[in-house]
């Protein structure tokens, strides 16, 4: 029951953090902008622990009976199973007390495991089948230009840029992107877009977009993930103004920003018009360091991890 207690604490204790990382905005717009790669690290944190409390708050007051840690309780309620299996009596296998509504929730435990890793699972193959479409696509229609070295070029009017990662990632840009930026600002631009493939931003992305499968109907969920895509678009400008400077990667968003809307394709990684504005004000504001509450809040998030990973572990 303790670690059942825990394993509740915990959950809230993320919840809130969850809520106030979404609602403070001088937490958003001050460290967490300033280090989004940091800033990234803690929603992953956070996120992991979400689901390993939910998980584990089952599980602990399911396997309570055994009167020991929730990992090593696991453990030996799989080998007991495995033993009725094999044939051994109820009686000498089962602890006492062990009754069907700690059974019932050990299920519970196991339905929650499984609804997040087959989340994760379609969510992969589903980006995968998506990305493979779009990569024959542009294997049909799509050009090289020397304007965009190292990009293929999709004959369209309108402005668009946008990454297809994966173990062979395309950076990919449009022929009104090509009309419509300057070189120095095309090439800010892919910077940005190569940097989404080196640092395998779809990685990143891919357990919120589990969450938000799994979860549809949770807006915190919904909401943790539009704030870390946009994390992750401020991590690619870093890694594009650190090439050159924010000046070209600014005027090129806000040409972006008067050509009018776009949508990255299914499985790719490009910006929306919703994150722009937060992007400008961010390149065209003064850089704030907070080193001290970057610190803070990463030794947060470890520990709200550390919490349910100690007690399975334990």
């Amino acid at each position: 029951m303790v670690q059942a207690l825990h394993f509740g604490g915990a959950l809230v204790a993320c919840y809130l953090a969850v809520q106030v990382l979404i609602r403070a905005r001088w937490l958003r717009q001050g460290w967490a902008w300033q280090h989004p790669r940091l800033a990234i690290v803690c929603w992953q944190a956070i996120g992991l622990a979400v689901g390993l409390c939910a998980i584990g708050l089952p599980l602990a007051l399911g396997l309570a009976p055994y009167a020991v840690g929730t990992g090593t309780a696991a453990r030996e309620f799989a080998a007991d199973l495995a033993a009725l299996a094999a044939g051994a009596p109820v009686g000498d296998t089962l602890p006492a007390g062990l009754g069907p509504v700690h059974l019932g929730l050990v299920g519970l435990a196991t339905a929650v495991a499984t609804l997040l890793l087959g989340a994760t699972v379609r969510s992969v193959a589903g980006t995968l089948r998506a990305q493979r479409r779009h990569r024959d696509l542009l294997a049909l229609v799509a050009r090289q230009d020397p304007a965009a070295p190292g990009a293929l070029v999709l004959d369209h009017p309108s402005a668009a840029a946008y990454c297809l990662p994966g173990v062979r990632p395309r950076v990919v840009v449009s022929a009104g992107t090509l009309s419509l930026l300057e070189p120095a600002q095309l090439a800010a631009v892919l910077d940005h877009e190569r940097a989404h493939a080196t640092e395998r931003h779809d990685l990143v992305l891919l357990p919120f977009t589990a969450l938000c499968r799994a979860l549809p109907g949770v807006c915190w969920v919904r909401a943790a993930r539009q704030m870390v895509a946009l994390l992750v678009e401020m991590r690619a400008d870093d890694r594009a103004r650190r090439a050159a400077s924010a000046g070209p990667l600014v005027a090129a968003l806000q040409r972006f920003a008067t050509a009018g809307p776009r949508v990255a394709p299914a499985g790719a990684l490009g910006f929306t018009d919703d994150q722009l504005e937060a992007r400008l004000q961010r390149l065209l504001g003064p850089a704030r360091p907070a080193p001290v509450r970057g610190a803070v809040a990463l030794g947060i998030a470890g520990l709200l991890l550390a919490l349910p990973l100690s007690l399975f572990l334990a």
